[in-house]
C-alpha cells in the first residue's frame, strides 16, 4: 500500500463495496478530519502527487483526482473532502457525506501524535459525530432502501473474521475507516512510555472500531506493532491478547472507576495526558453511540 488513496480503496474493497465490475470506471469518495494543523492537506497532496505548499483548510474543501488501476484501463475518480478547524467544524461533516454516496464513502481520521493532550478529544468529538451522521443515513435508508441498509449493515460485521479472539468486543465502524498518526518525527523523540501508552491506546481503538491503523505518512506491506517504530495494523490483525492491558499499574486500575474496557483505556490515557484545560469532553461511550 504506497498511499492514501490505495488505503482507502483497499479498506472499501475488504469491507465490500459494490461496483467492482473489473473494467468499469468506479468512484470513491473520501473524507479526510482530524487534528487542526494536523497534516490533512499534505496528505491529500502527496496522494494526488502535486507538488504545492499546503495552505490552512477554513472549513470544508473539495478536490478530487482520477488515476487508472493499469496500463490501457479506465481511470477511477477519487473524491477528496477536508475538514479544517479540528472539532470545531464538525457540524459540516454531514455535507460531503450522503445516502447517495454512503457505499462508496471512506473516512480517514489524522492524529497529530506531537499534541497527545488533545488526541483523544479529536478522535472520540469527529468520530462521535460521524458515526450519528451515518447512522442517520442507514436509518433513513431502512425506510427508503432497506436493501441498501441491510447491506452496509451486513459489510460492517462481515468485515471482520467470525473466529477472531475479540469478536464479541468489536463494534465496527459503520463505515471504511483509516487512522492516521501524522508528525511522526516529533513522536519519535518522546519517552518510551508516553509512546507505549499513545500507541497501545491507538491499537485498542483501532481494535475495538476494525479499522487500519497507520502511524506515518510511509504505508508499510508488513504489519508493525512495535511501538519503537511507525505503526502498520490493517483492521482486522490485531487483538487484545498482543495489544495487552491499558499501560499502567494493577494498583491504579483497581482505583479506577469504569464501566467498558473503553471508559478504562480513556481513563488511563488522560491519567498520562489530561486534556488541555477549558477543552469540553464528552464521554468514551458517545464514541459508540
Amino acid at each position: 500500500i504506497d498511499t492514501l488513496w490505495d488505503a482507502a480503496r483497499a479498506e472499501a474493497e475488504r469491507r465490500g463495496s459494490p461496483g467492482d465490475d473489473g473494467g468499469a470506471v468506479r468512484e470513491q469518495a473520501v473524507l479526510c478530519v482530524g487534528s487542526k494543523l494536523g497534516g490533512k492537506t499534505t496528505i491529500i497532496l502527496r496522494c494526488l502527487e502535486r507538488e504545492e505548499i499546503p495552505k490552512p483548510t477554513l472549513a470544508l474543501e473539495y478536490t478530487f483526482g482520477r488515476r487508472a488501476r493499469s496500463h490501457n484501463a479506465p481511470k477511477d475518480t477519487a473524491h477528496f473532502w477536508e475538514l479544517g478547524g479540528g472539532t470545531s467544524l464538525q457540524e459540516l461533516i454531514q455535507i460531503p457525506i450522503t445516502s447517495n454516496n454512503i457505499r462508496s464513502f471512506a473516512v480517514v481520521l489524522v492524529l497529530d501524535l506531537s499534541k497527545p493532550n488533545e488526541l483523544w478529544t479529536t478522535m472520540e468529538n469527529l468520530l462521535q459525530a460521524i458515526r450519528h451522521h451515518v447512522n442517520k443515513i442507514l436509518a433513513k435508508l431502512e425506510k427508503t432502501n432497506p436493501e441498501v441498509a441491510t447491506e452496509i449493515k451486513q459489510r460492517m460485521r462481515n468485515s471482520l473474521q467470525k473466529d477472531h479472539p475479540d469478536y464479541e468486543l468489536v463494534d465496527p465502524f459503520p463505515i471504511p475507516l483509516v487512522i492516521i498518526g501524522s508528525k511522526y518525527d516529533i513522536f519519535h523523540e518522546f519517552d518510551s512510555e508516553m509512546r507505549k501508552t499513545v500507541s497501545k491506546t491507538l491499537r485498542f481503538i483501532s481494535l475495538l472500531l476494525n479499522v487500519c491503523l497507520f502511524s506515518f505518512f510511509l504505508f508499510s506491506k508488513s504489519v508493525s506493532v512495535d511501538h519503537n517504530k511507525p505503526l502498520f495494523i490493517p483492521a482486522g490483525m490485531d487483538s487484545l491478547s498482543q495489544i495487552g492491558p491499558p499501560p499502567t499499574s494493577d494498583s491504579d486500575i483497581g482505583k479506577m472507576r469504569a464501566n467498558t474496557p473503553l471508559e478504562l483505556w480513556k481513563k488511563v490515557f488522560e491519567k498520562t495526558f489530561p486534556p488541555e484545560v477549558g477543552v469540553c469532553m464528552s464521554a468514551a461511550e458517545l464514541l459508540f453511540s
